[in-house]
């Protein structure tokens, strides 16, 4: 690896044997783990592009947008993997590691909720074109009983963004009851509006039409058949060091408490955050879905239900392309970068974290930080969006101009 030593503070060097990337090659279907030299990696990606990654990170931590990150960037089981600044800043200085855990934020929607939800349509449970009211029946008035599931998964129900927090209010039940009694702003299917009361909404359904809660039901069906140890709500003491801290509070960093502030009302658990994981995680979740819903032998999904949850399905006339769940091409989808065809797919979340999947080249890119520790002034959207570009620019032996991807 190149490092600009020159550019690093002294305190820095003392931290470099930390950073030091990890290159493996695995099959997709397959654990990653153990190492290879430089030269393994460099015959998928180009040195001088994931030197460019690199020198992006680095200068956005030189910056303040962010303290520090992992990068995981995969094609075809083929891993360039880095840990970069540090974890904590505030109230002591640790340096970032690689299976540091971070809050997810709103990759919870496509990491816990969206699967759970679409389980329980391949079971034929919940049906996606049904009434939101046929499984939460006090889901009613001002046009709400025309909601459906699908309008919930696409962000074209009409419901606003969020519920208040102002007041001291407690409680899954609590949550609910708010999100139901909330008027719609748009007739549903008509207009893209970003809303955490859809996925809400989606994580009651997956309690009551999965008879437990949420983060149960995504821990039996999801979690623990794809061995992602790390991957859950409400994270334990044992493994709180490994977590990297949010926004201080009161002089404390949240850390191991979500900082999303409705899930924190709600308990910590709720379908659009509460999740926590690391990249390594992440990864065998997207090496599943490159993999059309199977890894290391065990199916999660049938291929026509990635398909399903992949492809475009708002209604004609919304102007965007928007999956169950996962984005397309929105105004969030800064992480596709320029290169990436649109029919690739992925979902950012509020404290700094992203992942982008590429079908056509086999490819894809996560970046966790916790940009806003130890304030909210961090901001990595930029960042994002040069990594997204990078990644793609890094591909060796894919042209990416000749993807026609979706246009409608």
């Amino acid at each position: 690896m190149r490092f600009a030593f020159a550019d690093i503070p002294i305190l820095a060097l003392v931290l470099v044997a930390a950073s030091v990337p990890r290159v493996v090659e695995a099959a997709p279907e397959a654990p990653v783990s153990g190492r290879t030299e430089m030269s393994g990696v460099t015959n998928v990606f180009r040195a001088d592009k994931l030197a460019a990654m690199d020198d992006a990170i680095e200068t956005a931590i030189a910056h303040h947008k962010c303290p520090g990150g992992v990068l995981w960037l995969e094609r075809n089981g083929t891993v360039y993997e880095k840990a970069y600044g540090e974890r904590s800043l505030v109230p002591d200085r640790e340096p970032m590691t690689e299976d540091t855990i971070f809050d997810m934020a709103s990759l919870t929607k496509v990491m816990a909720t969206t699967p759970s939800i679409m389980l329980l349509i391949q079971r034929g449970q919940v049906q996606l074109d049904a009434p939101v009211c046929r499984y939460i029946p006090e889901f009613t008035g001002g046009g709400k009983e025309s909601v459906t599931v699908r309008e919930l998964l696409t962000h074209t129900s009409g419901l606003p963004p969020d519920i208040e927090t102002s007041t001291h209010w407690h409680g899954w039940k609590t949550g609910i009851k708010m999100a139901c009694a909330v008027q719609l702003d748009a007739a549903p299917g008509t207009l893209y509006k970003y809303s955490d009361i859809n996925f809400i909404l989606l994580g009651e359904i997956v309690r009551r039409v999965g008879k437990m809660p949420l983060e149960d039901f995504v821990q039996k069906e999801i979690y623990g058949p794809l061995k992602m140890t790390d991957t859950g709500f409400l994270p334990p003491r044992s493994k709180r060091y490994r977590i990297a801290p949010t926004e201080v509070v009161n002089g404390k960093p949240w850390r191991g408490t979500v900082h999303d502030p409705t899930s924190r009302h709600m308990g910590g658990v709720a379908g659009h955050a509460g999740l926590f994981s690391t990249a390594s995680d992440l990864a065998r979740y997207a090496r599943m879905m490159l993999n059309m819903g199977e890894l290391d032998g065990v199916r999660i999904f049938t291929p026509e239900t990635v398909k399903l949850m992949t492809s475009p399905q708002c209604s004609p006339g919304v102007n965007v392309l928007h999956g169950l769940g996962w984005d397309i091409d929105s105004p969030y989808a800064g992480p596709r970068g320029h290169l990436f065809p649109i029919g690739s797919y992925g979902h950012t979340g509020w404290t700094g974290t992203s992942i982008w999947i590429d079908p056509y080249s086999k490819t894809f890119v996560i970046f966790l930080s916790n940009r806003n520790h130890p304030t909210e002034a961090g901001n990595v959207i930029g960042l994002r969006r040069q990594l997204g570009t990078l990644a793609a620019e890094a591909v060796i032996g894919f042209d990416f101009s000749k993807v026609s991807g979706i246009t409608n």
